[in-house]
């Protein structure tokens, strides 16, 4: 009767030992499972093509971005440094600034005969002829024109330093300028007035182009304004 009645107790014994002991050895294969077998986070970090794979390409993109900028910033610079240059400044050497060139053949002392003025000349006085005659002499000059002062700017007329007599004929064509009259434009004047003036001034050294007639003396006398 004893036997009968341990017998219900000791399976329920046995029952409960066997399943604490099976209860163990799972927990046991799913730690050894879980430390044998590489994790899914692992496996996924170390997989190629998936996160670790996306984060190197997406860092060589970048870098690769990144290092495709400066070189297009760089290249716009040699592309404008070679297609257009900029503007350079304006030359001043020699051949960039004006300058007036020296006259050739101005008289810088006195010429001698070959060398005068063929057409102009310095009137100094005025000699009276016999009435009959019509006319009256000039006592002129022969020379040619020096070269410009450095400070007026006017070329002199350089003369030979010989005095010599010219006709006037007083019925001539004569005009002048200042200082016989007020203009620095040539004015109709008669001779007289002429004569009139010489007198008044002599030895003044006016010059004139001069024209002669037929009769050798002079017919036209135009003032040469010298400022």
């Amino acid at each position: 009767m004893n036997t009968h009645r341990l017998r219900p107790a000791a399976i329920a014994l046995a029952a409960a030992a066997l399943a604490a002991m099976l209860t163990g050895c799972q927990g046991d294969d799913s730690t050894a499972g879980a430390e044998g077998s590489p994790s899914a986070a692992a496996t996924a970090t170390q997989a190629p093509g998936t996160s670790g794979g996306a984060k190197g390409g997406a860092t060589g993109g970048s870098t690769g971005t990144s290092g495709g900028t400066p070189s297009t910033a760089t290249a716009s610079p040699g592309a404008a440094g070679a297609g257009t240059p900029a503007a350079k400044p304006a030359s001043k050497g020699p051949g960039s600034v004006k300058t007036t060139p020296p006259i050739t053949g101005c008289a810088s002392k006195a010429p001698d005969p070959d060398h005068v003025d063929p057409d102009e000349i310095a009137v100094y006085r005025v000699e009276e002829l016999p009435a009959g005659t019509g006319k009256v002499n000039l006592v002129i000059q022969h020379g040619a024109w020096g070269c410009p002062d450095k400070d007026s700017g006017g070329r002199p007329f350089v003369v030979t330093g010989e005095d010599s007599r010219w006709a006037l004929d007083q019925a001539a064509y004569v005009t002048a300028t200042n200082p016989i009259v007020a203009s620095s434009k040539n004015q109709r004047i008669g001779v007289q007035e002429l004569i009139d003036w010489i007198n008044a001034h002599p030895d003044a050294g006016l010059v004139f182009k001069y024209a002669t007639g037929d009769d050798g003396a002079i017919h036209s006398l135009e003032e040469v304004y010298t400022p």
